[in-house]
């Protein structure tokens, strides 16, 4: 018994070294440690697509103008690393490196550029190309907004997905905004019947269900195409027996238009189109044809042509200019008269939710 106890501890002092040992082999050579794993937000996009972003993001390719003028609107410009061909505002955004078009961009070029999201949009990309980046391991994010209220809510989604939050609130609150100060001038107008004219030859407008058609609403305005396709064909003889009050044109450089505008009197045809025989046009940027936050300034410009007099100043008659310069004695106000003002637009709570006014 005393031998075995003996062999017993022997053996236990010889683990222990052993244990020993091999912690000071540990401390003396490390293992390697892994890099941590990038972090990841998964996300779901506008077509209903889940995907995992790299998080954070810095490093963008945009495959939409609409999109591009969005990244420079919210500020994330320096993180744009690449756009496609069509991608001309602001100027700077020329300056890119250039992916090819949106419809069949270089993949190569996109993969060389690391990018932590690529942004696409449905009504201009093809879903061949977000499957095409998924194989590549690259994460995409797909924009669809149909009318203004929703590249509204678009812009803030992105800026949100991108990670610049109070970018995406200030740009929406400016556009509501400026939104609810049209819809104020211009009140109960009737609207002006107008044609937007994409293509000339042949004929192409927008259908009822576009972006556009709700930005010429917001403008004051109301298409006289009524068509379920984006971009129908019309027949010049639809438009004769319409006759729609203006007729209205989009451009890059909005007063090159003219010229083009006027060339229609000349064409065979459009000479019985009151709108076009009486030159009534209105030209504005093609601002309006991209969903992003600049479509406000287009509709602002297009209900400014259709709508002058709602924005014109009302002068003041000489009266009330006299009066205002020279005040009379007893309409002075009382030193009392604000706090009766305030006290007047006081409220009592009522129980049961009521309230009176004093």
């Amino acid at each position: 018994m005393k031998a075995f106890g003996c062999t017993q501890f022997r053996i236990a002092g010889a683990i222990a070294l052993l244990l020993a040992g091999a912690a000071l082999a540990r401390a003396q050579n490390p293992s390697p440690v892994s890099p941590p794993a990038p972090a990841y937000r998964e996300v779901t996009d506008e077509t209903g697509r889940t995907v995992r972003i790299p998080q954070p993001v810095q490093r963008i390719v945009s495959l939409a103008p609409s999109l591009t003028e969005t990244v420079y609107a919210l500020g994330w410009q320096d993180g744009l690393v690449g756009d496609t061909d069509y991608c001309d505002y602001p100027a700077d955004a020329q300056k890119k490196t250039k992916v090819g078009g949106g419809v069949n961009p270089s993949l190569e070029i996109i993969a060389s550029l690391h990018p932590d999201v690529v942004l696409v949009t449905k009504s201009f990309n093809r879903l061949e190309t977000v499957h095409s980046l998924e194989n590549l391991g690259i994460s995409s994010y797909a924009t669809d907004p149909h009318t203004v209220d929703e590249i509204i809510s678009s812009s803030k989604k992105l800026s949100d997905v991108l990670g610049a939050p109070e970018a995406g609130a200030s740009i929406a609150s400016d556009m509501q905004r400026r939104l609810a100060d049209l819809q104020k001038r211009l009140g109960s107008l009737p609207p002006k019947r107008v044609l937007f004219v994409v293509w000339t030859q042949p004929l192409i407008s927008v259908g009822k269900d576009t972006f556009i058609a709700d930005a010429l609403r917001r403008a004051g305005a109301v298409s006289i195409v009524n068509s379920d396709q984006s971009w129908p064909q019309v027949s010049l003889e639809e438009v004769a027996h319409l006759q729609p009050d203006f007729l209205v044109f989009a451009d890059s450089h909005s007063d090159s238009a003219a010229p083009s505008v006027e060339m229609l009197a000349t064409l065979p045809g459009w000479k019985i189109v009151d709108a076009v025989a009486n030159r009534r046009f209105a030209a504005i940027s093609d601002a309006v044809n991209r969903p992003a936050p600049r479509i406000i300034s287009a509709i602002e410009e297009l209900a400014r042509q259709l709508h002058p007099d709602a924005f014109m100043e009302k002068p003041e008659n000489s009266k009330e200019k006299i009066e205002k310069e020279n005040p009379r004695p007893d309409r002075q106000p009382s030193p009392h008269s604000s706090s009766l003002r305030e006290t007047s637009q006081a409220r009592l709570n009522i129980p049961g939710g009521r309230s009176c006014a004093l």
